[in-house]
């Protein structure tokens, strides 16, 4: 029997790694931003590089989103004890890295400074 929620889901993982891929151009960017302001100490490059931390991160919590919708749904949609358990602590892994997303957007906005390293990982 063919699985076409599972293949529908790939397709969209297909789109979320392309999203990867742009975070990780961006992330790359905010780099050489970030080197900037520590060279130079200009203000607009402090600002462009926390505003650039504010997409990653937003664009990763948005994923992260999909991901806790995705474990809740498939949790309630499954009958097996096993397959229920492991989807509890898939379930618990997506809400654990929701929240990751979420203390780096709140470490972003406190640190005005730029003192702080934050890599998307």
């Amino acid at each position: 029997m063919i699985d076409y929620d599972r293949i529908k889901e790939t397709k969209i993982e297909d789109f979320i790694f392309i999203i990867y891929y742009i975070i990780i151009t961006i992330s790359l960017y905010a780099n050489k931003i970030e080197r900037e302001y520590l060279i130079y100490k200009d203000d607009k490059d402090k600002e462009k590089y926390r505003h650039l931390m504010y997409i990653i991160f937003g664009i990763a919590i948005l994923v992260y989103i999909y991901y806790l919708t995705t474990n809740i749904k498939d949790l309630n949609s499954s009958n097996d004890d096993k397959v229920n358990y492991l989807n509890k602590l898939s379930l618990l892994a997506s809400f654990l890295v929701l929240i990751s997303g979420i203390i780096y957007i709140y470490i972003i906005s406190q640190d005005k400074d730029v003192s702080v390293e934050l890599a998307f990982n």
